[in-house]
């Protein structure tokens, strides 16, 4: 190896004063105990400065040895000579026979590492700190440095600089434990920091809003913060600050052309400038715009151009924004039409992902707007049926107002989206408009026009708000007008379903629910399928059917489960008919859990998100849950609560006998327990011990748990004051309650 190394290479380079002074990181460096720390980070993070800064305070109290590297480094003879001279500038005592010319692979392993390793250790400890080590790009060169890493002698310390995540050996040393590392992020300038700094340049405070509108554009990326605030302070003093802040931002994307662009193949620009519509860059849609090799070319952008900042999903990326903004011009410069086939071939990869909102967007930005609505309409319906209606509000708001506002069929699904979200109130606004552009034979969703399908709609947001007598005269012709089968059948069905059981018609009710469960199960509405099946639970509990609904209660929370509805306000109706019916089994501690949930999602959802007598059922089962414990204010609380949903229903029918069930219960409580106590659940089992089974045996016929029964059993005792079951049979015969 030759010893010729340039002398300013040997030495930080001369720092202009500047006001990046970084406290916090020069604490997590003289912190570090590995004996190999990394600084990777892109061009301008501010990690020569940093090192600059720590070295001058380290070298009062340790050795330390620079390095600067740069292409002409690229060779392993000359790469170690730069080395082993730094280390001689620290070291005299160091054997000069280590500067020996004819570096091969050869000598490397046999002679010169060994001897390397072993000079090094006889010394006093002394930190090397490699700058710019992208530079070395030497398949032997970089081998060798990994070489030596790993065989670190004691007392050694080496901090390495790179715009690039570097390979091997970083994993081996990191399941060592014997590298600290400082990433991008590490490196980027807090909001704090960044206000530090604009304040020493404009030599005042600034103004929250600049401040933060720079952090925002640089997201605390040095270079671009002190050349947007250099800008900012020039332009204090101008006619025309506009004027200096463009020069600035001409001055960042000048940086980042010079830096990063400039450094990267034909094929590397190509694809940073194809790509640079996406919102995220993954394998997929960068090879839609840029190519089958795109994949590889993103995983080594990602690895060398550290401006490609990683998102919370695995493999992709995004453009830093002050590289998205020097893509985007360069983009434009190509002309003002340049950007509309990339964002359509986007908006086509998408569209076929069923990933709507990107479809969606980049369908916009194309100029390509039916194709935007197109999209809207294929996908809406499967969204709303898994509960996912903010998705479809999100794609509604991606398009211009006036289209959303002049189309029938996007009123519709605006409607039907604020419906599934518990906003009735805005889903009749959406459905007036629909009204008026009087485009009633389009076809929305499957199977229905946009005036069958507002029908629908119109008798939904009826229900929800109580007006259940409204929702009768809409839902009826609303069921006749829609095809059997399909979702929308599906919703009239519940409509008028619903309509039927709230005015206590309990066998037309259950006839349409039925027709609704069968529709949304066929369509593959989950949506409807858990509203239907609970409201079944229900009316089968007001109906007196207690074996049908629990058959369909076990249905209603099997399918919220499946369909992930478990904390939608659809999913209520079966929460409180599972809790009724184990309130009447006498099990109070499952009850209290079952309830529990309903009431979670009740809390959790719009006030005019289910409709009030749903509401209302809740707070009466809590009233009887709560009078089952003898909790009289706790109950008189519950049903204050229920009437106070019930006066919002446009017709109280079937609440009435709620309530008056209620007022039983509240009497009941005032005195000691007594037969008049005994739930439905408990009735049955009395009855069934006038018989020879045994408690395993009933719990088998009566399609409930041992422990239930057993539970029932001992109520049961108390409330006739018994001691066995004969003596139970006998003292309920004699009272008349068998």
């Amino acid at each position: 190896m030759t010893s010729s190394v340039p002398a300013f290479k040997l030495h930080p380079a001369t720092q202009p004063p500047h006001l990046l002074t970084r406290p916090r990181l020069l604490r997590r460096l003289d912190a570090a105990t590995e004996p190999v720390v990394v600084l990777s980070a892109p061009a301008g993070a501010g990690k020569t400065v940093l090192l600059t800064e720590w070295s001058s305070r380290l070298a009062a109290h340790e050795t330390c040895a620079w390095l600067s590297l740069d292409a002409y480094d690229n060779a392993p003879s000359r790469f170690w000579s730069g080395i082993l001279r730094a280390l001689h500038q620290v070291l005299p005592d160091l054997p000069p026979h280590l500067d020996g010319d004819g570096w091969t692979v050869d000598a490397w392993l046999e002679e010169i590492l060994p001897s390397l390793v072993s000079e090094l250790g006889g010394q006093r400890p002394v930190t090397l700190i490699l700058d710019g080590l992208e530079s070395i790009t030497d398949v032997d060169a970089v081998c060798s440095l990994g070489d030596f890493l790993t065989r670190l002698p004691h007392g050694f310390r080496i901090i390495v600089s790179t715009r690039h995540l570097l390979g091997s050996p970083l994993p081996a040393l990191r399941a060592r434990g014997v590298v600290a590392e400082l990433d991008q992020h590490d490196l980027a300038f807090t909001l704090e920091e960044a206000q530090a700094v604009l304040t020493g340049l404009l030599g005042s405070t600034p103004s929250a809003d600049a401040s933060n509108a720079l952090y925002e554009a640089t997201e605390g990326w040095a270079a671009g913060l002190c050349i947007m605030g250099r800008a900012l302070a020039r332009s204090v003093n101008e006619v025309s600050p506009e004027r200096e802040l463009a020069r600035g931002r001409h001055a960042v994307s000048e940086y980042l052309a010079s830096e990063v662009l400039h450094q990267l193949t034909t094929e590397q620009r190509e694809f940073l400038l194809r790509t640079s519509v996406l919102n995220e860059l993954s394998a997929g849609p960068c090879q839609a715009l840029a190519g089958e090799q795109a994949g590889v070319v993103l995983r080594e952008l990602a690895r060398t151009v550290q401006m490609l900042v990683p998102t919370a999903e695995p493999s992709a990326y995004r453009h830093h924004r002050a590289l998205s903004r020097l893509l985007s011009d360069a983009l434009m410069s190509e002309g003002p039409d340049a950007d509309l086939s990339l964002h359509r071939s986007a908006a086509q990869w998408y569209a076929r992902r069923r990933e709507t909102a990107a479809a969606v967007r980049h369908w916009v930005l194309g100029g390509d707007e039916p194709a935007a609505v197109a999209s809207v309409l294929d996908g809406w319906e499967e969204a709303v049926s898994a509960g996912r209606s903010a998705e479809v509000t999100q794609w509604l708001g991606l398009l211009p107002p006036r289209m959303v506002a002049a189309d029938g069929r996007l009123c519709v699904v605006a409607a039907m989206a604020a419906l599934s979200g518990g906003a009735p109130e805005m889903a009749q606004r959406w459905l007036d408009v629909a009204r008026l552009r009087g485009t009633g034979s389009e076809m929305v969703g499957e199977g229905s026009t946009v005036s069958a399908a507002a029908a629908v709609a119109q008798a939904v947001a009826c229900y929800l708000k109580g007006e259940v007598l409204t929702a009768n005269r809409f839902s009826e012709s609303a069921v006749a007008s829609t095809m059997p089968l399909t979702s929308w059948r599906a919703l009239a069905c519940t409509a008028r379903g619903t309509a039927l059981l709230w005015t206590r018609r309990y066998e037309e009710a259950e006839a349409l629910l039925g027709e609704a469960t069968r529709d949304a199960h066929a369509a593959g509405h989950g949506l409807v399928l858990v509203r239907a099946l609970g409201l079944r639970t229900v009316c089968a509990l007001l109906a007196g059917r207690h074996e049908q609904a629990r058959l369909l209660s076990d249905e209603a929370l099997q399918a919220s489960a499946t369909a992930g509805l478990g904390g939608h306000f659809v999913a209520m109706s079966a929460y409180i008919g599972r809790a009724c019916l184990l309130l009447e089994e006498g099990d109070i501690d499952e009850a209290e859990q079952t309830l529990a949930d309903a009431e979670a999602v009740l809390a959790g959802s719009p006030q005019t998100g289910s409709e009030p007598q749903v509401r209302a059922l809740c707070h009466v089962t809590r009233a009887r849950l709560e009078n089952a414990r003898h909790n009289t204010d706790a109950a008189r609380e519950a049903r204050e609560a229920a009437e106070r949903a019930a006066a919002r229903c446009e017709s109280s029918g079937a609440l009435t006998d709620l309530f008056g069930q209620v007022g039983e219960d509240t009497t009941a409580t005032s005195a000691a327990p007594g037969p008049q106590d005994l739930s439905l659940g408990e009735l049955r089992v009395l009855r069934a011990l006038c018989g020879p089974l045994t408690l395993r045996e009933i719990a088998s016929e009566l399609y409930v748990s041992h422990n239930t029964v057993k539970t029932q059993v001992r109520a049961i005792f108390r409330k006739l004051d018994a001691h066995d079951r004969n003596a139970a049979v006998a003292k309920a015969r004699g009272r008349g309650v068998l």
